[in-house]
């Protein structure tokens, strides 16, 4: 063994050792660490779990099926297996059955039809339409028959001759310089 290694727990030295087998050579010294804690807080779940089983049993003790139950069950919830290759299959054919989109033809990447991307306009304007000139002799000779005993109120506006347009804008991709 390595010059360090005779201070090593024995726990680090089987690590080390794991590492060794699997052909990894490079490595920090904390990676020894980090896996020890790991084996650690993985041992200490499967024990836990088989005392409650064994508990739940009513045993005096843990015995090796509860160890095996809570090792089971850790397997069961930590990892899944792939599904079968026949249903991975038919699940491409199906999925393949369904065409692409057209793609806007052009120079450069490929994109989706325009009004598929997130570059479209994505906000509205809301402008009062502006009174034309005959609108406007309108309103003075509509001021001047106004009854003498009811003032006009300043500052007022009909709502029907201000309803606001709605014009939306594109985002440009280039500005200009």
């Amino acid at each position: 063994m390595a010059d360090g290694d005779e201070d090593l727990p024995r726990d680090a030295k089987i690590v080390k050792s794991l590492l060794k087998s699997m052909g990894v050579e490079n490595y920090e010294p904390r990676v020894i660490h980090q896996f020890l804690e790991l084996w650690y807080r993985y041992v200490v779940d499967v024990l836990t779990d088989a005392q409650v089983y064994s508990e739940h049993a009513s045993k005096a003790a843990i015995d090796c099926d509860d160890v095996k139950l809570a090792i089971q069950s850790k397997v069961n919830f930590s990892f899944s297996q792939p599904p079968a290759r026949e249903v991975l299959l038919e699940l491409a054919r199906n999925r393949n059955k369904i065409p692409l989109p057209k793609s806007i033809a052009g120079p450069g990447i490929p994109l989706p039809p325009e009004e598929d991307t997130l570059i479209s306009p994505n906000y509205q304007l809301a402008i009062p339409k502006k009174q034309t000139a005959q609108a406007a002799e309108e309103t003075e000779e509509n001021e001047e028959s106004i009854d003498p005993t009811n003032p006009p109120q300043e500052g007022r506006t009909d709502l029907t001759q201000q309803t606001p347009q709605r014009v939306s804008f594109p985002l440009a991709a280039k500005r200009p310089k």
